[in-house]
This record gives structure tokens, C-alpha cells and sequence, in this order.
């Protein structure tokens, strides 16, 4: 308990998910698993953030297809499995509960990622105006071509066998990543979806391949050890959609009925509307739509303040706030929340994506 924010520092469960406070890490890509394995500085990097009462992991890859970016790690090999198995245990040692997100990048991938040069898969053959970090540096992706239907069970099949491994690997639950311009969203959204069998057109057509995947998942690990992240409000990797609000307000409704853990909604990004001091339009769409949409257990994200998301819990608004960029130069974030003290200075933004220990788990705690 905090007496600045006591909401904020309550305990929660979510789901089969037991919280000690209602902030969680949110999942932030770092790039240091250069052979696709966590190594032991990705084993320090968490547990020393291990005083959120959640930790979400970057996103992990559930195959080789589902890659698209250097020295990102996978759950999909037995020794991926045993070296998430070694972070599980760092973060449980201190008492905070820890989930994968899995994922698949869909079109945000390149040939060299791919076996025997391939093109990466998609919804539809949109390519976009996509880069994507590579050997050789931020380059265009490959061309991607779409997922023949009698191919999508098996990719669910890989989201179904990723959530086993992760809870082999000690994980509390996983994340189904669905968010942010990755193969969930592409099939999604109508600017990259252009099929024209059951996974396209309708909107309950391009939701199909979002509750497929949910449903495999909860199928293998249980409602309880479920969450989804959605991103309505953002366009990345320029996977955008004519219309978003009927989109994902029929995506939340649905995804209600299934119990989850929670629902994780990104509500902006960077540039948030307290961030750019912009009110917004009557009728625009927002994110208080899709909460009175969704009667379960939400986890929101987006520019969030101390106050601000005490205000949000302390209100019902949601069960728990997630947490990104603070947490890369400040590892004891939420132990500075709690105590009222300031936060490290930001990282340099070259080590946001790769690189080595420097700007990765060399921050100092409080009082280092």
C-alpha cells in the first residue's frame, strides 16, 4: 500500500493472475537475444523490474514464420523454453507474476527471417509502407503473400502450442499480441485485409481469425491464463481501417464472452491527448466506447501518469494501468511510485532496440 496512490497499490487477481499492485510492465521490445534465446542479461533486465505487480514480456515469436526482427526471442524450441524458464523464476523469487506475450509479425518480416528466403504471410498481399529492422539495418520488408485458408489452422495450431510452452517455461498466463500492425491486426483491419473467403470482408469475417486464435489458446491454458492486447486508437506499420469503432467494438463484445483474464487496450500512443493538450471531437472515437462495451477485467495503456491511472483504478474504470517507457531508464519504477520519489533520467533512444548491458540493465534503483 502506498499512501500516495493506495488504489494503485492494492492487490488484485486477474483471472488465474494474482497482481500485488494494479501496475504492470507493459510489453516493450528490447532486441538482446541476438541467437533468438534469453540470455542472462534478459534474466536480470526483468527481474529487476520485478516490483510491478505484473510483468508482460516483449513480444515472442511462436515461430520462425511469426519472426520479423533482429535478436528478438522466441518460445517455440525446447531452449527457449529452459531460458524463459530462468527469468520466470527471477521474477517469482521477488513476488511478481510474469506473462508472454506470443506473436506473429505477419507482414512485418523479410525474407531473410523466413525459411529458405520465403515471403513472409499476411492477411492479403498488401505490402504497405513497412520497414523492419534487419541485418543490414531498418530496411523495406519482403513483399508478404497471403495465408492460404487451409494454412490458418496451423498458425492458430502454433498460437495454441506457444501458450503450452509458455506455461512449461513458468509463465503465469500469456498475451495473445493483436495489437500494433502485427498478423492479428492485419487481418483485422480493412486496409490490409482484402480476402474475400470467411476471414475476410465482414467485420465479423476479419474478426474470425482474432477468436480462432483466442479460442485455441484458452482451449490449451484456460480463460484465466488469457489476456489479448488491441490497439484501436494507433496505426502502426501502416495497417490502418476505414472504419475502427464498429471494427473493435464488435472484436471487445466478442472477446467478453470468453472470460479472459483481462482485455489490455492501448489507448495512444506517444502522443497521447494530454501529451499534444488536444480535446477531443464529440464524436470521435474513444476509449470509454469500448469500456462500456466490455464488462470484464481491463488493463489500459497510453501515456498513463501516477495520478492519472490511480485515477483510473480508483474509479473502476480499470481493474490495472500498464507501464512502458518509464520502466526502460527506471527499473524500480513502481517502488518510486509508490514512495513518491523521482524517476531516472530516459535512456538514450539508441538503446531502446538492441545493443548490449548499456541502457538495458545498467539503470540505477533508488538510492544507488
Amino acid at each position: 500500500m502506498s499512501e500516495h496512490y493506495p488504489a494503485l497499490f492494492s492487490p488484485v487477481t486477474l483471472g488465474a493472475i494474482a497482481m500485488k499492485n494494479r501496475l504492470a510492465m507493459a510489453p516493450m521490445t528490447r532486441a538482446r537475444s541476438p541467437e533468438r534465446v534469453p540470455t542472462q542479461s534478459v534474466v536480470t533486465y526483468y527481474t529487476q523490474r520485478a516490483g510491478a505487480g505484473l510483468i508482460i514480456t516483449e513480444a515472442t515469436q511462436i515461430s520462425v514464420q511469426g519472426t520479423g526482427s533482429i535478436a528478438t526471442p522466441g518460445i517455440h524450441t525446447a531452449e527457449q523454453i529452459a531460458a524463459w524458464k530462468k527469468v520466470t523464476d527471477g521474477v517469482h523469487a521477488r513476488g511478481c507474476s510474469i506473462i508472454c506475450q506470443i506473436w506473429h509479425v505477419g507482414r512485418v518480416s523479410h525474407a531473410s527471417f523466413q525459411e529458405n528466403g520465403q515471403a513472409p504471410v499476411s492477411s492479403s498481399d498488401v505490402h504497405g509502407e513497412v520497414n523492419t529492422f534487419t541485418a543490414e539495418g531498418f530496411e523495406r520488408t519482403t513483399p508478404p503473400r497471403p495465408l492460404a485458408i487451409e494454412e490458418i489452422p496451423g498458425v492458430v495450431g502454433d498460437y495454441r502450442k506457444a501458450s503450452l510452452n509458455a506455461i512449461e517455461a513458468g509463465f503465469d498466463g500469456v498475451q495473445i499480441h493483436a495489437a500494433s500492425g502485427y498478423l492479428i491486426d492485419q487481418f483485422l483491419r480493412d486496409g490490409c485485409n482484402r480476402r474475400q473467403d470467411e476471414y475476410g470482408g465482414s467485420i465479423e469475417n476479419r474478426c474470425r481469425f482474432l477468436l480462432d486464435v483466442t479460442d485455441a489458446v484458452i482451449d490449451a491454458i484456460g480463460a484465466g491464463r488469457t489476456s489479448v492486447r488491441l490497439s484501436p486508437f494507433t496505426v502502426t506499420w501502416d495497417c490502418s481501417d476505414s472504419n475502427p469503432q464498429p471494427l473493435f467494438t464488435h472484436a471487445v463484445k466478442e472477446l467478453d464472452k470468453r472470460d479472459l483474464a483481462f482485455l489490455e487496450i492501448v489507448e495512444r500512443g506517444f502522443e497521447s491527448l494530454a501529451a499534444t493538450n488536444r480535446t477531443a471531437a464529440e464524436d470521435e472515437f474513444q476509449p470509454h466506447h469500448l469500456r462500456e462495451a466490455y464488462s470484464g477485467r481491463l488493463m489500459v495503456n497510453g501515456c498513463y501518469q501516477p495520478e492519472d491511472a490511480e485515477n483510473a483504478v480508483s474509479s473502476d474504470y480499470a481493474d490495472a494501468v500498464s507501464i512502458g517507457r518509464p520502466y526502460v531508464s527506471t527499473p524500480d519504477y513502481a517502488e518510486r511510485v509508490a514512495a513518491g520519489a523521482t524517476l531516472n533520467e530516459d535512456v538514450d533512444p539508441l538503446a531502446w532496440y538492441g545493443g548490449g548491458d548499456e541502457g538495458y540493465i545498467d539503470l540505477p534503483a533508488m538510492g544507488e
